[in-house]
């Protein structure tokens, strides 16, 4: 059993205030918690004995042994794991170095948790290191973030930024990729193995302010050509899609070095 001061502090969690506050974030479930236990320090661990006995690998500073019931109460979920554990958040590098020999992810604005989640889950699979934000973009230790990542933040570097003052810094021929409804077809158009690829918010797109520092604006068309169809793609999936085709065409240049 837990303390109620503990039980307040875990569902405080759930509110970016506190967590700034504490330096803390909360994950639920062995994948999320057993990946992130690998690059961040655990404060305690709260499991169900079943858990506990099946997984000692899991290291943390405290441990409390607790029924699913108990878990019910703090937990952000509809069904609630059998583990849940609150971890230091990094202490993100002061300057941020933008790396111009790989591709970098931006995000302009990205509101909506479940989006963000999947966008660093995505970067995980693509292998894409760094996922820069703009300072209105969703916080990537929310619980909900934290869920859709599945453990993808344990090796996905997520900061925040002002935006238009970092692509301000970027060499004049850096290659600032963007998605835009009149931009050039994403499968026609050479991409290059580094640079930046700018993806905006879910309703307005990428802003006027970071769009006019974009250099190389890239369309994903929708088929075939001509026919009526929705609107826009949602930006996790146009930036699976966007994701996809930078990697085959390095995939298609074996010489080239990531």
């Amino acid at each position: 059993m837990w303390s109620k001061n503990k039980l307040k502090f875990v569902r405080s969690l759930a509110q970016k205030k506190y967590r700034d506050a504490e330096g803390a974030f909360l994950a639920e479930g062995p994948k999320a918690v057993g990946e992130l236990a690998a690059r961040f320090n655990c404060r305690f661990l709260v499991a169900t004995a079943d858990y506990l006995s099946a997984n000692p690998h899991i290291r943390a500073a405290e441990v409390d042994e607790v029924s699913l019931r108990e878990l019910a109460q703090a937990s952000c979920l509809t069904t609630p794991h059998d583990v849940l554990a609150v971890f230091d958040k990094p202490v993100a590098p002061a300057p941020f170095q933008l790396s111009t020999t790989r591709l970098s992810l931006v995000l302009d604005g990205v509101q909506d948790p479940g989006n963000l989640g999947t966008i660093i889950r995505l970067a995980d699979w693509f292998g894409i290191p760094d996922v820069i934000c703009s300072r209105d973009s969703a916080d990537a230790f929310a619980p909900k973030v934290v869920q859709a990542t599945m453990g993808a933040l344990a090796r996905v570097q997520v900061v925040y930024a002002d935006l238009p003052a970092l692509l301000k810094t970027v060499p004049r021929d850096f290659p600032v990729y963007g998605t835009f409804m009149e931009g050039d077809n994403i499968y026609a158009a050479p991409l290059s193995p580094n640079g930046l690829l700018v993806m905006g918010n879910e309703g307005n797109g990428i802003s006027p302010e970071v769009g006019s520092l974009v250099n190389r604006r890239i369309h994903i068309p929708s088929f075939p050509l001509g026919r009526p169809t929705v609107e826009s793609l949602n930006v996790a999936v146009a930036t699976a899609v966007a994701c996809a085709e930078f990697r085959r065409q390095t995939a298609a240049a074996p010489h080239t070095s990531l």
